[in-house]
């Protein structure tokens, strides 16, 4: 079923007249999802009908519980059965979302994944709004492509990127369980989101997690090999693209403006950008700007879709 063939549900009028919404659900009651429930909780085209996880004792479903939204234990079967639920947040695993996405694609619902399974075409809201609107599937990539992906792009609007290479580091800490287990996973999901949505003919992409104390928060490296540029032209565009994503992650910000050097042995020139993401702390602690770069995307490409707005990305 297309994405556009979902039904916007009317919310009951506020002070300012009606308000469409969307039923949304969260699969997955871990520190994600949990972090989704809060930033869905203040766009008003979102409508939260319910997080379900499979772990009777899941702090996240208390915490869900508490707050008034509907959840179940049940996972995927309790969203599936839930027909005014139209967008589906997936923030289990890879390994798990290779099982629900089609499921959710037989109910007619849309999956916005927030795994590195890579089953639907990645996404970065600033930068390929239009290939995602009539999606079944959407794959948010990593946290390192949301982080990296809008500078590789934001330099491929002026120069031919032959290669970009990133470096995302974040605190240990911040590192769960499924972050750990999905290292190969970050890496090639990462890369390909620079080539395929980004613009670099070749990517490749590192993790490192630091054990610092205090945790440090996210910083990401981008080396992107041109073969010429104008150095006024890269800092005008990158800094055009900081200021377009920090409309939906605030603590995003450049570490330094873009360096350009020569590259080795004469191959061309070389820009180095230096990015920090500070998380809003809506939930998750933050220095945690890894996992909350992957939420705040996640929810913006909903309200996108939401909002059928295609004007926001030029």
């Amino acid at each position: 079923m297309s994405r556009w063939m979902f039904t916007l549900a009317l919310d009951a009028p506020g002070a300012g007249g009606t308000t469409m919404s969307v039923g949304v659900g969260i699969l997955g009651s871990g520190n994600i999802g949990t972090d989704l429930m809060f930033k869905i909780f203040r766009r008003p085209r979102l409508k939260l009908r319910m997080m379900a996880g499979i772990d009777p004792q899941s702090e996240g479903l208390a915490r869900a519980r508490s707050l008034g939204v509907p959840t179940s234990t049940r996972g995927i079967d309790a969203i599936l059965e839930d027909p005014e639920i139209r967008v589906v947040f997936d923030a289990t695993s890879a390994k798990a979302h290779l099982r629900h996405a089609p499921l959710l694609r037989e109910a007619g619902k849309l999956a916005i994944d927030l795994t590195p399974a890579s089953v639907g075409p990645p996404v970065v809201p600033v930068v390929n709004l239009d290939s995602y609107q009539r999606a079944e599937n959407v794959s948010l990539a990593t946290c390192g492509a949301q982080a990296t992906v809008p500078m590789v792009h934001a330099i491929s609007r002026v120069a031919r990127v032959e290669y970009a290479e990133i470096v995302a580091t974040i605190a240990s800490k911040s590192a769960g369980p499924g972050t750990r287990q999905n290292i190969d996973e970050f890496t090639v999901a990462t890369a390909r989101a620079l080539e395929r949505v980004g613009g670099a003919a070749r990517g490749k992409a590192i993790i490192v997690l630091n054990p610092a104390e205090p945790p440090i928060l996210m910083t990401n490296t981008v080396y992107a090999l041109v073969s010429d540029v104008d150095p006024a032209e890269v800092e005008r565009s990158v800094q055009a693209m900081v200021e377009r994503v920090q409309r939906y992650v605030p603590g995003y910000r450049l570490k330094v403006p873009p360096l350009v050097g020569e590259g080795p042995a004469g191959t061309g020139r070389v820009v180095t950008i230096m990015v920090e993401v500070e998380g809003a702390g809506d939930f998750l602690p933050r220095y945690a700007g890894n996992l909350d770069i992957m939420t705040s995307a996640a929810v913006q490409v909903a309200e996108d879709l939401a909002a059928g707005d295609r004007a926001s990305v030029a």
